[in-house]
Formats: structure tokens, sequence, C-alpha cells
């Protein structure tokens, strides 16, 4: 029960710390934290198979969006463009990892965090910052892939 908890909390310190410090802590958000999330999101996967996965990860998201405007209603804006973000984004990674599912763990989980980065890097500067930032987009992309990449091999044990 350990991961879901990881999740959220990493979700709302990133949520909370672009909400203080703007856009250009974004890419490094999107490194530590959005990476770890990103990789969590699959492990868990893993743990719940595919009973009621769609409702878990989205209660998780919802709550994890919730907290971050509880603890600071001035993150709203950003609370919401996660809450959009990551369940676009968990829509993306859901579908890619189940079709890698005849993959090795590292494949599946990095091949579906292209997804969801990908659609998260669009979906929440476009959101949270009132329009598209191809110089974030392209940090945040670049971060949260290689972010996932080294939570992926350290979750995997």
């Amino acid at each position: 029960m350990i991961y879901p908890a990881i999740y959220v909390a990493a979700l709302v310190v990133a949520n909370l710390l672009v909400a203080w410090l703007g856009p250009w802590f974004s890419p490094i958000n999107a490194f530590v934290l959005i990476g770890l999330d990103l990789s969590l999101r699959d492990k868990l996967h893993e743990q719940w198979e595919n009973d009621r996965l769609w409702l878990k990860m989205g209660g998780l998201i919802a709550v994890a969006s919730g907290l971050s405007y509880l603890l600071n209603p001035v993150a709203g804006p950003i609370a919401l463009a996660s809450f959009v973000a990551f369940a676009l984004a968990m829509t993306a990674d859901t579908i890619v990892y189940h079709y890698l599912r005849d993959k090795p763990w590292v494949i599946r989980s990095n091949g579906s965090n292209v997804a969801g980065a990908a659609v998260d890097s669009i979906t929440f500067p476009t959101i949270a910052f009132g329009g598209l930032l191809p110089e974030i987009f392209a940090m945040q992309f670049c971060a949260k892939i290689f972010g996932g990449g080294i939570w992926s091999y350290w979750l995997k044990k």
C-alpha cells in the first residue's frame, strides 16, 4: 500500500512546487517527481492488474489534485491542469503498457512512460500556463523520460 501513498505525495509536492516556483521549475519536477509517478503508475498496473485499474488510478489523481488545492488554494489552476493532464496521460500510458504486456517490465514501463510523458507534457503547461510552451514541453518531455527510466530500473527491484 506504500506505492499509492508515494504516488499521491509526489504529485502533490510537484503541484505545489510548480505553483510556488513557476514554469521554470517544471523540468526539475518532471525529472524527479513526475518521472517517479509515471513509473509508479506502472508498478501499480502490476499490483492491481485489471482490478478496477481505471477507477483506482483516477482516484489517486483526483485525491492528489484535491490535496494540492486544499493545501494551497492559489495552486488551483496547477491542480486542475495536473488532474486533466494526468488523467489523459494515464489513458495513453495504460494503453501502451498493456500493448507491451509480453515484454519485460522495464520495456513496458519505459515504453508507456514515453506515451504518458508526451500527453502530460503537452497538456499540463497548456492548461497551467495558458498556452503551449514549446521549450517547456521539450524540457519536460525529456526530463520525464530520463527520470522515469531511472525510477523504472530502481522500482524493478
